[in-house]
């Protein structure tokens, strides 16, 4: 709603504007209740031309052709009727040239026939002109902010994988620091302390062979030494096993879930059948097609609910987000690095992955993984 205010105000203060101009021009015709009533009307369908660019376009042409008509506020009638074509342009919607070339024509056929007969030409040429200058005008304006918009996307894009490239070698480069220090520590130290061990058990089995009692010190080396190996050994595995704090996995989609209600967007979750015992390829993957189908949405699917299905079958794993965005089946997809990244994703692991738009608008990201299949 608050995406709106503005369209809502502005809409507001262009009604304001035309019925002042229609009291005060002296050639202008009588303001009755259905001509207030069709300017409400423009102001209703300009608060939510957002989200509804072709109705709201719709509506404010057939108002102003008709308070045109009607009262004849002058060119301050045209104004409304470009802000919708402005919009409707910004969203790619090819209505905005339609409209334009539809109100102009019916505009100016309205003057031509109720011209004064003194200069007729001169004036719809002056009218001419000047509209067909604003309208040419908004439609270019509106296809500059669109492609400015989806560059600015693209650029974020990029930025967005960058950094998720940068983090994922940075991972990548500790986690073979790890094993580097792992394999050092094993090859010289566990070699060492290995000695030491069974250099001195073989001394504690030779004292008492001959009956005699081995000294507390060789014992305290032959204690210590074991207390070293085991620490070393856990040690080693720390360092082999990645962090807790790396590991995400589907048990952390209600954490997910909450950020993404934080940015704004609500989100149901649903989860159905047994969670058993997932590997962790799987388990990770079907996080990561969630959280890049959740962020899809937020980015581009505008005012809109998702919702996130998790499936536990003993065959495989399905996981599903979908939404009542503005996607339609009408408009063809353009797969994103990020649609790309979970197909392969998906695919490694032996899954299948289908993206769509829904019939009743908005779209779904629907992922299968086989619990029988690559490990």
């Amino acid at each position: 709603m608050r995406r709106d205010l503005p369209y809502a105000l502005g809409g507001l203060a262009l009604g304001v504007l035309l019925l002042g101009n229609a009291v005060l021009t002296p050639d202008a015709g009588p303001v009755e209740v259905l001509d207030v009533a069709l300017v409400l009307a423009t102001v209703v369908a300009l608060a939510v031309c957002r989200r509804y660019p072709v109705v709201a376009l719709g509506v404010v042409t057939v108002a102003m052709l008709a308070v045109h008509v009607r009262v004849h506020p002058g060119v301050s009638a045209a104004f409304p009727v470009l802000c919708a074509v402005y919009v409707s342009a910004w969203q790619g919607h090819r209505a905005a040239a339609v409209a334009s070339l539809a109100f102009l024509g019916s505009f100016l056929a309205r003057d031509i026939s109720m011209a004064p007969a003194g200069r007729p030409g001169q004036l719809v040429a002056e009218r001419t002109a000047l509209l067909l200058g604003w309208f040419v005008a908004a439609n270019v304006a509106g296809l500059v902010a669109r492609q400015r918009r989806a560059y600015l996307e693209q650029v974020e894009q990029r930025a967005i994988e960058a950094e998720r490239t940068r983090e994922e070698m940075a991972l990548r480069r500790a986690g073979e620091e790890r094993l580097r220090i792992a394999r050092d520590l094993h090859d010289s130290l566990t070699h060492s302390i290995s000695v030491i061990k069974v250099q001195a058990g073989i001394a504690v089995h030779l004292a008492r062979k001959h009956g005699e009692e081995p000294s507390a010190t060789l014992l305290a080396i032959q204690e210590a030494s074991g207390a070293a190996m085991r620490e070393l050994r856990t040690t080693l595995d720390v360092l082999r096993a990645p962090t807790d704090g790396d590991r995400v996995g589907l048990a952390r989609v209600d954490e997910l879930a909450e950020r993404t209600r934080a940015v704004g967007v609500p989100v149901q979750v649903t989860v159905t059948g047994q969670r058993g015992d997932l590997p962790d390829e799987v388990d990770q993957a079907g996080y990561r097609v969630i959280q890049e189908a959740l962020t899809n949405v937020a980015r581009h699917a505008g005012p809109a609910t998702a919702h996130i299905q998790v499936e536990y079958a003993p065959a495989g794993l399905t996981v599903a987000v979908s939404d009542d965005g503005q996607a339609s089946p009408a408009e063809p997809l353009t797969p994103g690095v990020g649609l790309r990244g979970m197909r392969e994703r998906v695919s490694a692991l032996g899954g299948t992955l289908r993206t769509a738009a829904r019939d009743d608008h908005g779209f779904t990201v629907r992922a299968t993984f086989p619990l029988d299949g690559p490990r």
